[in-house]
């Protein structure tokens, strides 16, 4: 009876207690990505999928740290905390999801790389350029041996 009643309690303090804007992220990247005119790179996924901690806490620290992400504003949307912005955004049902926002003379052009993407992979969908023959330098400096170990982990 005592952990019926305390789980009610639990229960009642979470409704109650004031919710946090879990989307402020989101908007603070949005804002960013029109002032600076940067693409907006959302990465949406869930702690439960396993696929979604491994782009966030592995594949995209790896794109980071190379400088990846310099060029575009950021930001991650939970799926599960943040349902009906996520439920806007994702293509599919599947995760996780990057999406590739980038405004354009005629409104903003989305691009969707879905589940679970190598580090290369990652690094040339946000940054598109260098996949199409542009700074092409860049290119052959991704093939570098020391590049394999920013990218893959043995």
């Amino acid at each position: 009876m005592t952990s019926l009643m305390l789980a009610a309690v639990i229960q009642i303090s979470v409704i109650a207690a004031p919710q946090q804007d879990t989307n402020e992220d989101y908007r603070r990247a949005y804002r960013r990505s029109v002032t600076t005119g940067r693409p907006l790179v959302v990465l949406i996924g869930a702690d439960w999928c396993s696929a979604c901690r491994t782009m966030k806490t592995s594949v995209l620290p790896r794109v980071a740290k190379i400088g990846g992400l310099d060029r575009v504003e950021f930001t991650y949307v939970d799926l599960d905390r943040q349902r009906d912005l996520a439920s806007r955004l994702v293509h599919g049902k599947s995760i996780p999801q990057l999406v590739r926002f980038t405004k354009t003379g005629t409104g903003w052009k989305s691009a969707y790389l879905v589940g679970r993407k190598d580090a290369r992979e990652v690094y040339y969908f946000i940054n598109p350029g260098l996949a199409h023959g542009k700074n092409s330098n860049n290119l052959s400096t991704m093939r570098d041996p020391w590049w394999k170990s920013l990218f893959y982990r043995r």
